[in-house]
């Protein structure tokens, strides 16, 4: 069973100090929220919407060449948190975000950070396909343009192919690069916007449930990608899939009504969850 933000306000309106307390108490995080090489570090991240608080002190780092996933019933705040890390909630009226999150060191939500590059450095696939209405080879070649990442047409040629390789889709692609990206089948436009994200040679790959549109075959071809991409990214997912998360992931967070309940590796948050609420997820207790 979900629970909304309202309900939840109504449950623990009706909560005495001490019970509030103790239900708040018994949703601190468990487990090692840090990471041996991070690329990413964030502290006590507290994300509201106007008045309603949507993240509570989330604290989590995204480790050089894993893959995290973050997983939750619906509304459990796995989506903003992952759009922190790139500042997309910059875009959101009335949301404001508070606490430390840090890419190499520097604060990502420093005033006199620009976000436009910011997003070239950690990039994001969203859950829907969503390529430019230009051609496969444009959409590609879009990003590295707009930042001045090449210096020729030789260069940026060989930036796309080697973007579209990446990704997986040169060999189907490579003889109607002029063709619309719209004209592609729903798994190769989403191997088309994870190239357009690689070729700006970003350092975080963030995925906001990118299979979710997708068939089974597509799907496993992406999460095969996912798997190679690794090796030169940092890369965090959200995904509904506890099975997507096993497969593709080295660590689990949980998250539950806005906070972090579990994180570890990920053969042991499915196979031996330390928190109650974790296992009741894992188990379909609830969610």
């Amino acid at each position: 069973m979900n629970i909304t933000v309202d309900e939840m306000e109504k449950m623990t309106g009706a909560m005495s100090s001490a019970e509030l307390a103790s239900e708040r108490h018994s949703r601190t995080t468990v487990g090692d929220f840090t990471a041996a090489d991070p690329r990413m570090t964030c502290r006590n991240v507290d994300v509201w919407y106007g008045s309603k608080q949507a993240i509570n002190g989330v604290s989590l780092d995204i480790g050089k060449n894993e893959v995290v996933s973050m997983i939750g019933p619906s509304g459990c705040g796995k989506s903003t948190f992952l759009r922190c890390l790139n500042r997309m909630n910059d875009t959101i009226d009335g949301c404001r975000v508070t606490g430390s999150i840090q890419l190499d060191g520097q604060e990502i939500y420093d005033k006199s950070l620009d976000p436009v590059p910011l997003r070239a450095q950690v990039g994001m696939v969203f859950q829907k396909p969503n390529p430019f209405p230009k051609s496969i080879y444009e959409n590609v070649a879009y990003g590295p343009r707009i930042h001045g990442l090449t210096n020729s047409k030789a260069e940026l040629d060989e930036l796309v192919e080697s973007s579209l390789e990446k990704a997986g889709l040169w060999k189907e692609v490579k003889d109607r690069l002029d063709q619309p990206g719209t004209g592609l089948s729903g798994g190769q436009q989403q191997r088309l916007c994870i190239a357009r994200t690689i070729a700006v040679s970003p350092e975080v790959i963030l995925m906001d449930e990118p299979c979710s549109a997708l068939d089974p075959i597509a799907t496993a071809i992406i999460e095969e990608l996912i798997d190679e991409l690794r090796a030169n990214y940092s890369i965090a997912i959200v995904t509904h899939s506890m099975q997507q998360a096993a497969r593709v992931s080295q660590r689990t967070a949980y998250f539950h009504l806005g906070d972090l309940i579990e994180v570890g590796e990920t053969n042991q948050i499915f196979t031996n969850p330390q928190h109650r609420l974790t296992e009741d997820y894992i188990t379909g207790r609830f969610g």
